[in-house]
């Protein structure tokens, strides 16, 4: 029986996105799966702002690397961390089924105002500024349960946003001292592709791997990313687009959030849909 190796980060996350995919794999190809464990630059750089030393390939480059290089024969991704541009040579198999796509606002318990959060995204920055105005900003990096600890128990700061998929998929759905309060679309956009597990691979062999993913999630995924391609979007950029079923929300810090609805026409010509839409709203000549 082949086996595939799965190129992973190391963090408890990663490693039960990829554990998911795994299991896709092997009942959809009747393979065995192992993995290769990768520590990524984002990972080794712990006191690095990810905003202001451009976060996206931070922790997606060393994967992507070692696909070039035959180590891996596909890389797991959250969405979100991929960069707009694909390196050469690799493409998006697929997607696992999208899981809440939201963010969270966790506060100290008795916090309603927050006076500092926790947070190195301009998007999620700009957008919280729109319910505390008052609200300030510090950074703290680390994996979930750390931050979650520095908030409760070393107070750094009143809270923090975090995305609802990744503390489900950690089994996360409370925190003694904290609240949890999940942020509809119109009070915060998620980032592209949050909420999704992209699964990456050589491109002579995404046809192969395709038929074993969720064709939905990749129809939604693919007009998102298509806005991030055209906007040149990074973590250093406040911006954020979602697909819900057929509506297109979307966050930019020259317009504020955006909604519109999307045709079957708009999903098969995504590059187009940015395009227009971008347009639309003043955000491309």
């Amino acid at each position: 029986m082949p086996t595939l190796t799965l190129a992973t980060r190391k963090s408890p996350l990663a490693l039960a996105q990829t554990g998911m995919v795994a299991a896709v794999l092997r009942a959809g190809l009747g393979v065995e799966t192992a993995e290769l464990r990768i520590v990524t630059t984002g990972d080794r750089q712990t006191e690095w702002s990810l905003e202001k030393k451009g976060g996206k390939g931070l922790f997606t480059s060393e994967l992507e690397a070692a696909l070039l290089r035959g180590e891996a024969d596909v890389a797991v991704h959250s969405t979100k961390d991929l960069p707009g541009e694909m390196a050469a040579g690799l493409a998006i198999a697929g997607y696992l089924p999208r899981a809440d796509a939201r963010d969270v606002l966790v506060l100290r318990e008795g916090v309603i105002a927050p006076r500092l959060l926790a947070t190195g995204s301009p998007r999620r920055r700009l957008q919280v500024q729109r319910l505390f105005p008052e609200v300030a900003f510090t950074e703290i990096r680390g994996n979930v349960d750390t931050r979650l600890r520095k908030i409760a128990e070393q107070q750094l700061a009143d809270g923090t946003i975090l995305a609802a998929a990744g503390l489900h998929r950690l089994g996360i759905s409370a925190w003694p001292g904290l609240t949890f309060t999940p942020l509809g679309f119109d009070a915060a956009v998620p980032a592209v592709g949050q909420g999704a597990i992209a699964i990456q691979c050589r491109a002579a062999d995404a046809s192969r791997l395709a038929g074993c993913f969720d064709a939905a999630t990749m129809s939604a995924v693919s007009v998102e990313r298509a806005f991030q391609a055209a906007l040149g979007g990074g973590c250093q950029t406040a911006f954020a687009a979602h697909v819900a079923g057929d509506q297109l929300h979307l966050f930019h810090e020259a317009c504020g959030i955006r909604q519109a609805s999307l045709t079957p026409d708009d999903f098969g010509a995504p590059a187009g849909t940015a395009d227009r839409w971008l347009r639309e709203w003043g955000l491309r000549s």
